[in-house]
């Protein structure tokens, strides 16, 4: 566990000292302390399932106790949770008095603001719709509290810019939270009704259950994430003269097909198809990638297939899709004159139509070591007279209106010196494409 930075330390005591100050009233507070004791203990198991099966935190019980509870009752229903230590690999008790100090806060501004707005009142009536008056009045408060807490611990512990620090924290966390606010609804809801507390945990089953599916989908997408950038990396330390390429290509690709019309899903492909569509190049012999001089016919060749070497490489990657099939002919042409199948117009897949624009555009735009970059108004004008015979015309102008809405800011990618003069390099295409 990397250390706590000193000023992180000096920002949780502040944080922890009127979280203290929230919990002071408690012995004074006319409370039922077996509701509290029974909230805090499930909490607590919730928090231990959820943190080691799904990861995140579980915030239907400590809203369902905002709005069943006094403030100072509330705020110590996270308290054991954050304090007891993990199941897991050891945590700095610094972090873990961080995590209660933020939450109990968390919770007594939002119970405080529930009961302030008649929220008791309207659970044990209940009185509906008003009762999500209070209830959505106190989430927006529990969020607006984690947000300005976790916006300083990212200036102080992890430096992140003051400019930057809270930026987009709220937003983030409305949309969640307040699901788990719903949530924490029925249970209160259900606690104050004749079925009684019991009938209140049969919310949590399928918040725990849509907490763990949430999660899976996200490590899975992390998992293809980590997947591809291991496969770019690859690429980009084997072709030193591209590196940058890919994500530029996908760039591109992901502004081509949503000006096309397409649906996330398959722009998600398409901005796969763009970052790998080199990954072949990790087959070709490494001296053929960085050679100055013109290529001789063989070794042309050799360098053509690594769109056939990226298919095989990504075939059993299920998650690509068609992407596939983009990396396997996004140097075909429409006259039939590519590789590696000589494809003719609609024969070729309409993603290694769209990648094939992006590519050549961004291998335009970018020095390389055999060629200088173009303006991006030349490189649009070389791919429109490409138009009908190397690319598809509806892909050009897609780029080209993309480009007109949001602009492009072409990086230099070789690896040469400032104002090196570029070798001369023979080339497979028209417009200056990467081979």
């Amino acid at each position: 566990m990397e250390a706590v930075p000193a000023r992180a330390r000096v920002y949780v005591a502040c944080v922890a000292l009127p979280a203290g100050c929230c919990l002071w009233p408690l012995p004074g507070t006319h409370t039922r302390w077996w509701a509290l004791a029974l909230l805090a203990a499930l909490y607590a198991v919730c928090e231990h399932v959820v943190r080691r099966r799904a990861g995140g935190t579980f915030y239907p019980v400590l809203l369902a106790g905002a709005f069943l509870l006094p403030p100072p009752a509330a705020a110590l229903v996270p308290l054991p949770a954050a304090l007891l230590p993990p199941a897991g690999p050891r945590e700095a008790p610094v972090r873990r008095v961080w995590r209660a100090a933020e939450q109990v806060l968390a919770v007594w501004a939002a119970a405080r603001v529930h009961w302030a707005l008649g929220g008791r009142d309207a659970v044990v009536a209940p009185a509906f719709p008003y009762v999500l008056v209070p209830a959505g009045a106190a989430v927006l408060a529990f969020c607006l509290v984690l947000a300005a807490l976790d916006g300083g611990i990212l200036v102080l512990a992890v430096g992140v810019p003051a400019r930057r620090a809270w930026r987009g924290l709220l937003s983030r966390s409305l949309a969640p939270v307040a699901v788990h606010g719903l949530a924490g609804l029925m249970m209160a809801v259900l606690w104050r009704s004749p079925y009684g507390p019991v009938s209140a945990l049969l919310v949590l089953l399928p918040m725990c259950v849509s907490c763990w599916v949430f999660a899976q989908y996200h490590r899975e997408r992390a998992a293809h994430q980590a997947t591809i950038r291991a496969l770019v990396q690859a690429v980009d330390i084997k072709d030193g003269y591209t590196r940058g390429h890919s994500e530029r290509v996908g760039h591109a690709s992901v502004l081509i097909a949503r000006e096309l019309g397409m649906d996330g899903e398959r722009v998600e492909v398409l901005r796969f198809a763009g970052i790998l569509h080199d990954v072949g190049k990790l087959g070709v012999p490494t001296r053929l990638l960085r050679k100055n001089g013109p290529l001789t016919p063989e070794e042309r060749r050799i360098i053509e297939l690594h769109p056939e070497y990226g298919h095989e490489m990504v075939r059993g990657i299920s998650f690509l899709g068609e992407a596939r099939a983009a990396i396997l002919h996004h140097h075909e042409r429409l006259d039939g004159s590519g590789y590696p199948y000589g494809l003719v117009g609609t024969q070729i897949p309409e993603c290694a139509r769209i990648v094939a624009v992006a590519d050549a555009f961004d291998a335009m735009t970018s020095t390389r070591s055999y060629s200088r970059a173009r303006p991006v108004g030349t490189a649009l004008a070389e791919l429109e007279r490409c138009a009908g015979t190397q690319f598809d015309p509806r892909v050009v102008t897609a780029l080209t209106r993309a480009l007109d809405r949001y602009g492009w800011h072409p990086a230099v990618t070789a690896d040469e010196p400032p104002g090196a003069v570029p070798a001369a390099r023979a080339d497979t295409s028209t417009t200056g494409a990467p081979r």
